[in-house]
């Protein structure tokens, strides 16, 4: 058996996974996050440990943990973990929603080269930015930086005692050339570190440390390989065979992706398309990200009063989607692709006083599904273009949402089985390829079984692509500098 911990924002998963690659238990215990002021987002890297702790502990309850072979890493990128001498937390970690650091990025687009060496844009949410933020308003902080961890390795390091990372969580820092997927020395002297800094870079799929004796006899297991993983949305593309050239899935967490598999390195970062090495040696992909999707829907349903989110999806599968209703932007905390907009901030508009719950939440399902049309089209300028995409996250639960997505973005959307297990599967995975030479891709990471199937309605796919997304477009544009103007009022303190 293998065993496959998520590192997500909202809570640490975990499952076990046979050797036929089939998923015998999961559990999950759940994590918050901070805001203590406005674009910024934190957590305490010691509630990641306490709720691996628990999620383990669930997940192996009635197990022969003997049996465990390996354990597979992923986690939320992007997540700044610092780390003294002793490797203690010096604060608390900045994650990938943070919008703190945009200045920081555009000195950083400065450096020669930048673009070239890391494929991206500068964008808040990637690692190096946060590291040059730390630099300039916490001095006395970054003195003290011995090692700087993302937020899956700081698990690994308390599981293994070793500094270690993956390619595809490496190249979401910035620090990383994702062509040779390995660390820029001049990337990390722009930020004022250096490869002593750094843990070392293996592919997802080798080993990188094992379970200390005293974890190992703790959970009673063996003192086992833990693989080097990969970040969520690489791990997530492992679990649902997600691996070759051409193939394309879209992830409906608390943020949306879309992530299309490359044999090589691709970029377009003019349009804030994101090129990643993936979890699997010798491949990339390109993803597209926006910060709010299925987390849209808590806000919508605590804005309006609602219970819980599947109540809110079913009011508004019972009254459609109306062809004029209102419009909804998704940009809660910002955005990535295509804007690179920090600033940005969300909005209903098109309101009347016939408007009730039930529009404002297919305004939000709706609006969510233009932002991810937006990604796909950046994407596929670059011409990697897929025809039928798989689904997974928590999201993939509404056949409501997932067929008016089939519609907006005029694309077959699939579900598999395991989708909703989500990168913690993706994890295994890589964990069972770590450890067994007999294993081969074709066997460890097969495209699970279709579960269901939506094909796009071209007129109405026609009606998105014409009409509501220029909308969409020209709304954001119309707002932009309300938003932003709005939001440089960060340093307002109240009398």
């Amino acid at each position: 058996m293998y065993l496959g911990i998520d590192l997500g924002t909202s809570s640490v998963k975990a499952v076990l996974v046979d050797d036929a690659g089939e998923v015998r238990a999961s559990a999950g215990s759940p994590l918050e996050v901070s805001h203590p002021r406005p674009r910024w987002s934190e957590q305490d890297p010691a509630t990641w440990w306490s709720a691996t702790e628990a999620a383990v502990a669930e997940v192996l309850k009635g197990t022969d943990a003997r049996r465990v072979a390996a354990i597979g890493l992923s986690g939320q990128m992007h997540g700044a973990t610092l780390l003294d001498a002793s490797d203690s937390i010096l604060r608390p970690a900045i994650l990938w929603n943070d919008g703190r650091s945009d200045v920081e990025c555009a000195e950083l687009e400065k450096v020669p080269g930048f673009r070239e060496i890391t494929g991206n844009l500068a964008m808040p949410g990637f690692t190096a930015p946060k590291l040059a933020w730390v630099r300039k308003h916490e001095p006395e902080v970054f003195s003290r930086i011995a090692k700087v961890l993302l937020p899956k390795d700081y698990l690994r390091l308390l599981l293994t005692g070793e500094y270690m990372t993956d390619a595809s969580d490496a190249a979401g820092t910035l620090w990383l050339d994702v062509a040779k997927r390995q660390w820029s020395d001049a990337m990390l002297a722009a930020t004022g570190l250096d490869r002593s800094h750094m843990p070392q870079v293996f592919e997802g799929s080798q080993p990188a440390g094992r379970l200390r004796k005293e974890l190992a006899d703790r959970w009673g297991m063996d003192t086992v390989p833990v693989a080097a993983g990969g970040g969520d949305n690489a791990a997530g593309a492992v679990g649902v065979g997600i691996v070759r050239d051409g193939q394309a899935m879209l992830s409906l967490g608390t943020s949306g992706v879309y992530f299309a598999v490359s044999d090589g390195f691709r970029s377009s970062p003019e349009q804030a398309v994101h090129s990643f090495c993936h979890a699997l040696p010798d491949t990339w992909h390109l993803m597209s990200v926006m910060l709010n999707a299925a987390s849209c829907l808590d806000f919508t349903a605590r804005l309006t009063g609602q219970k819980d989110v599947p109540a809110l999806l079913a009011e508004a599968e019972a009254r459609g989607l109306k062809p004029d209703g209102p419009m909804f932007l998704p940009y809660l905390t910002g955005e990535r692709t295509p804007h690179n907009d920090a600033h940005a901030r969300g909005s209903f508009t098109g309101l009347g006083p016939e408007t009730d719950r039930a529009d404002l939440a297919n305004a939000t399902l709706e609006g969510v599904g233009l932002g991810l049309l937006d990604g796909l089209l950046a994407v596929e300028s670059t011409g990697l273009v897929a025809e039928e995409i798989t689904v997974i996250g928590g999201g993939s639960r509404s056949a409501y949402w997932i067929r008016m997505l089939a519609d907006i973005l005029g694309k077959r959307l699939v579900l598999r089985s395991g989708g909703e297990v989500g990168p913690a599967l993706g994890a295994a995975r890589l964990a069972h390829l770590a450890v067994d030479p007999r294993a081969t891709l074709e066997e460890v990471c097969p495209m699970p079984a279709v579960t269901a199937t939506y094909e796009p309605d071209a007129a109405r796919h026609a009606y998105f692509l014409q009409t509501r997304h220029p909308l969409f477009r020209r709304t954001y544009e119309q707002l932009k500098s309300l938003t932003t103007d709005a939001v440089r009022g960060d340093d307002f303190r109240p009398s």
